[in-house]
């Protein structure tokens, strides 16, 4: 399963949220709290900040195939996402180990595989996980773990080809008479498939992956592409451009990335977001961005 499946779900509730207006319940107002895990082993639950220092190595979940965040390349992990791991482990005085996982159905599943219980079938939990979306009324639903660490906003886009669009820049009305490329199953697609009166639906063009339609808009398939920045700026070639309008009706356009830690270990989290906090204050976290030809759109300082 993909990275999208994942979070597609979580950024569709959170616009569904807002489409269909929770805005005069309070936070987590109606939020019954679950059953406590139950006790089990250290490889299960994760380990401590003093025993990951002891050792020598913290590990990393982060997810396979989502370039330009997390993927292999000549056989080792890379990305954005492998950096920042990379940094918050030099920050401790260990090395980084890495777990390139699998999405499961939801974002629940991810945090309950990799976080705090761990697999059905092999596998253990890791201290960290990497490029979780941060939303405040997801979090006081999910106990067992802690959201911090926030180093990135994320933002949905518009890629095209230069020679199509010399002038006016596309938006999504523009999908009326124009082809577009999105990612099968995503929130630009939910998005595009859901423009009153199925307007854009012989327009747009789904690929498997965003990687696999942004190729298909620099051969030319298309003449615009729609989806997350990063994934975008990853893709462009000399022939592209994107850039990022206001999207009227798009009431989750943004959205905050950060990482998860097993709430039984609150130092290793303060430890993890100071690491980054202080990455983003003194230019390093930019830099990663930078190397990658990425935009780096940080989060608001505490």
């Amino acid at each position: 399963m993909h990275i999208k499946d994942t979070l597609a779900p979580f950024l569709l509730s959170l616009l569904l949220g807002c489409l269909f207006g929770q805005s005069a319940a309070a936070r987590c107002e109606d939020y019954v709290p679950q059953a406590k895990p139950q006790n089990a082993g250290r490889t299960i639950v994760g380990n401590d900040l003093d025993t990951i220092q002891e050792r020598g190595f913290i590990t990393f979940a982060a997810y396979a195939n989502f370039p330009p965040w997390s993927y292999e390349k000549d056989g080792k992990p890379v990305g954005v996402d492998i950096d920042i791991a990379r940094l918050i482990a030099k920050n401790l005085g260990v090395n980084a180990r890495f777990m390139l996982v699998i999405a499961d159905e939801n974002l629940q599943a991810d945090l309950r595989n990799w976080i705090w219980k761990g697999p059905l079938v092999d596998g253990d939990v890791a201290n960290v996980m990497l490029h979780v979306p941060y939303d405040s009324e997801f979090a006081c639903r999910v106990e067992q773990v802690v959201f911090t660490g926030q180093y990135h906003v994320e933002g949905i886009s518009i890629a095209y080809r230069l020679d199509a669009y010399p002038e006016d820049l596309p938006v999504p009305a523009y999908f009326r008479f124009d082809t577009v490329a999105i990612e099968n199953d995503t929130i630009a697609d939910f998005f595009l498939s859901s423009f009153p009166g199925g307007q854009l639906s012989h327009n747009v063009h789904r690929y498997r992956t965003m990687a696999k339609a942004m190729a298909g808009l620099a051969a030319g398939e298309t003449m615009a592409a729609m989806g997350p920045l990063a994934q975008l700026e990853f893709g462009l070639t000399d022939e592209l451009g994107v850039h990022s309008p206001p999207l009227p009706g798009f009431s989750v356009g943004n959205w905050t990335i950060g990482v998860a830690v097993n709430f039984r270990y609150r130092p290793l989290g303060y430890a993890v977001d100071d690491a980054i906090y202080a990455a983003i204050q003194d230019g390093r976290m930019k830099q990663i961005f930078t190397n990658y030809g990425l935009s780096f759109n940080p989060p608001k300082l505490r």
